[in-house]
């Protein structure tokens, strides 16, 4: 039993390692294609940002008024929608509106329930007033530079591009009760485990065929061939699902190199918890295949517990020497020479952890298809999403 252990870590390992190297492959591909692509400047098509909000967040107000303070050619929106007028975002918007008021700042009250998401029904609601072609949907608490319409609209120069989304890092706060071990587990994952993983995809797949949730741009022609919004408001993963859909329908998706921020709460462990399950059981029903193998991504884990199997023998070592070098590696690539996100420096060290963390999450998602977001449980089932029953 001892051997077969040790046999079947060291395979795993291996495999592991075979992926990091695909992962840095990927990453400095990716580099190398925006250094060489051509700039597409003064193509600034009219855009609606389609915004829809809920509640009030700590530092929603700083993200939204980034969006105020574009450097952008073209005309542009912003398109709010809330379920109620009674929320407590429409005061942040009134604020918005009167510290800025040259932007067009438009707000929609969605009061029809289209879907189990609340999310993309109101989406569904919001582009019916939305006045131009093109259209970009992000989340209320993303924060962007000021060229950031001009970066990631430039891309639909070329009439191929359906779509375009967008890298993002997770922000913790500086200091105190905001910063929890938990938050920066999941900040550090964001920049050195899931974007190696869409530049791995990216790489072998000869592009990306999904949206990531920080930036969804996209003709509202190439979103109507791909059969619009309202099919989508039974999912879960919807910015993976309009990404894909897009693809489908002959588009090409384009992943910008304009990286944007989203602030990461001062999750508890089960926080944390939670949202790394919804995580992963979302990417499982989005991509099935992939998502199995994806357990042989942690190197990390698996050689360290091939060490334990092999007695602490030399060549293990060896191997986990091999292993931790090509981990930072790819760490570094991605979040600092891609993201330039200086927490990966501060928080390298929690590699190991996180990495047996991610490694748990994928095997728990397994277990079960319940997911809790926005503190309701649901039913996670092909991609859509069914509230759970509460039984006594």
């Amino acid at each position: 039993m001892a051997t077969a252990i040790e046999a079947i870590t060291t395979l795993l390992t291996l495999a592991g390692l075979a992926y990091l190297l695909l992962a840095w492959w990927g990453t400095r591909d990716f580099a190398h294609y925006w250094k060489r692509r051509p700039k597409s400047e003064g193509f600034a098509p009219d855009v609606s940002i389609l915004k829809p909000v809920k509640g009030v967040d700590p530092q929603m107000y700083a993200g939204l008024a980034s969006h105020c303070r574009q450097q952008y050619a073209g005309n542009f929106e912003i398109v709010f929608g809330v379920s109620s007028m009674d929320d407590p975002a429409v005061r942040e918007i009134e604020r918005l509106r009167a510290e800025f008021p040259d932007c067009v700042i438009r707000l929609v009250e969605c009061r029809e329930r289209l879907g189990t998401s609340g999310k993309v029904s109101n989406l569904v609601q919001m582009l019916r007033e939305a006045r131009y072609e093109h259209v970009l949907i992000n989340d209320s608490d993303i924060y962007v530079s000021p060229l950031y319409l001009t970066r990631v609209m430039g891309c639909f120069a070329e009439a191929s591009v359906g779509m375009v989304t967008a890298p993002y890092i997770g922000r913790t706060a500086e200091s105190g009760s905001g910063r929890t071990l938990w938050s920066r587990l999941e900040a550090l994952g964001i920049s050195t485990d899931f974007l190696p993983g869409v530049l791995t995809a990216r790489k072998l797949e000869h592009g990306i065929r999904f949206g990531l949730g920080s930036t969804l741009a996209m003709s509202r022609t190439a979103l109507a061939k791909a059969g619009g919004l309202e099919p989508l408001t039974e999912y879960l993963a919807d910015d993976y699902e309009m990404g894909a859909r897009i693809a489908a329908a002959g588009y090409r998706v384009e992943l910008s190199n304009e990286v944007v921020d989203t602030t990461v709460p001062a999750y508890s462990f089960r926080g944390f918890c939670d949202h790394q399950l919804r995580w992963s059981r979302s990417t499982r029903d989005s991509r099935k295949l992939g998502y199995v193998g994806l357990g042989i991504t942690y190197a990390l884990p698996w050689a360290l517990m091939n060490c334990v199997a092999s007695g602490l023998a030399l060549w293990s070592f060896s191997l986990l020497s091999v292993v931790v070098l090509a981990r930072v590696a790819v760490a570094l690539s991605a979040g600092v020479g891609i993201l330039r996100d200086g927490q990966v420096l501060r928080d390298l060290w929690l590699l190991p952890l996180r990495d047996f963390f991610g490694l748990g999450f994928w095997a728990w998602s397994f277990a079960d298809d319940t997911v809790v977001w926005r503190g309701e449980r649901f039913h996670l089932r092909d991609g859509r999403i069914t509230r759970a029953v509460e039984t006594e």
